[in-house]
């Protein structure tokens, strides 16, 4: 990539800027890894597959990678794909299935055998796993989402690894997380885990797509989330796989959001968690933004908003410099379909998002009461439930 361009990437670490200095100042900024003591790790059918059939030798090195990194004490939970890879060929299928009820019978014969090669293996090193399949609604309700953390937590405790993966035997679009990528991010926050490892048929993330510019570098370090990244970001770059680069992103996004670390690395990379955690100038790492609490996760970014508010820019700065509620009087317009208690975004009038929420009053009734005063709720209603469109408690702020 040309020079002039390098500055649209914000507050990046290439691979050129580093070969201009020393070992120590490479991996100066990789110390922190060196204190984690929870993490995540996500492995796509891509690093674990070969031509749509499941790699042994390519399980074997990531088995003994995690088990090496949890023998020196640090937790791990496993996000993994390779479901429909080990199961459409044992269904007389030539070639991977196109058909949602094909796809879904791959996934359920291969779920059981992909676990059952997880379970092997990790035996062989005497740990113990558990597998686990999950929806969006498991992350959307919140009794489900505190009964899942708490039977994770339970099994970390136990000196279990559990291992995870979509439930796409059943899952369909309403209730899909629909990719692993974003599910590996809902899982760190769920956790609060100190690092989310993606592991990738990449080396990293680049300042353009390597398979189309041989001269796009590697960005080490990302301190800020930049309009280029997303723009560089490219598709899933294998036909196994159902993420691209993009998804990587947008979970990079809502992990440092959430104040923890991301690495994206080459998941064929020897003993690459190991060597990470080691501080090995290795893949992309992104930095954290300031901690938020468990439930601000949960409403922020574990279930995706049902709706957005249009807020005028007084209530915009009442929100975010005063520490306010929205009440009637600040919302402008609505959209979407949304009940309460569901997660609503609020946006500015420039169209940018700067907020997520618990919402008090369904679409009907928020569009009955924008612009209007709080005194007029019951006139307008026949009811008061509450003062506020979304309490301050039940408000996120985003970036």
């Amino acid at each position: 990539m040309k020079r002039h361009g390098m500055e649209k990437f914000g507050e990046i670490f290439t691979q050129t800027q580093a070969n201009g200095m020393d070992q120590h100042q490479q991996i100066r900024g990789r110390e922190c890894l060196s204190n984690v003591q929870r993490i995540v790790v996500k492995v796509g059918s891509s690093t674990i597959s070969d031509n749509l059939r499941i790699n042994e030798a390519a399980l074997d090195g990531l088995v003994h990678d995690l088990a090496t990194v949890k023998q020196k004490g640090i937790e791990v939970i496993l996000v993994t794909s390779g479901a429909i890879a080990a199961g459409w060929p044992y269904l007389g299928l030539s070639t991977k299935p196109q058909t949602l009820p094909e796809l879904q019978a791959s996934a359920a014969v291969g779920q059981i055998r992909l676990m059952a090669a997880y379970e092997e293996r990790f035996r062989h090193y005497q740990q113990v796993c558990s597998t686990h399949l999950l929806t969006q609604d498991d992350f959307s309700d919140r009794k489900r989402y505190t009964r899942m953390n708490d039977a994770l937590q339970a099994l970390l405790q136990l000196d279990a690894i559990p291992i995870i993966n979509e439930n796409d035997s059943v899952a369909v679009d309403e209730i899909k997380v629909g990719d692993n990528d974003t599910l590996s991010a809902y899982v760190t926050n769920l956790v609060q885990a100190d690092l989310l490892v993606i592991l990738s048929d990449q080396q990293g993330f680049f300042t353009e797509d390597p398979r189309q510019n041989p001269d796009s570098e590697l960005i080490h370090t990302v301190n800020v989330i930049s309009e280029e990244m997303w723009k560089a970001a490219g598709q899933a770059g294998t036909t196994s796989g159902t993420g691209g680069m993009t998804t990587k992103l947008r979970a990079a996004e809502i992990v440092t959001a959430s104040g923890e670390m991301v690495v994206i690395a080459y998941g064929r990379e020897p003993l690459i968690v190991t060597r990470l955690l080691k501080g090995e100038l290795l893949g992309t790492l992104f930095l954290p933004n300031t901690r938020i609490s468990g439930r601000k996760r949960w409403i922020a970014y574990s279930r995706p908003p049902k709706g957005y508010l249009v807020v005028d820019n007084g209530a915009r700065d009442a929100l975010v410099q005063g520490g306010k509620s929205l009440l009637p009087a600040g919302v402008r317009r609505v959209e979407g379909h949304f009940n309460y208690s569901d997660t609503v975004s609020c946006f500015t009038e420039n169209g940018a998002e700067f907020a997520r929420g618990l919402i008090n009053y369904n679409s009907t009734e928020v569009s009955k009461l924008a612009g209007k005063q709080t005194q007029d709720i019951e006139k307008i209603l026949g009811y008061h439930d509450y003062d506020e469109i979304i309490h301050r408690d039940n408000l996120v702020l985003l970036g």
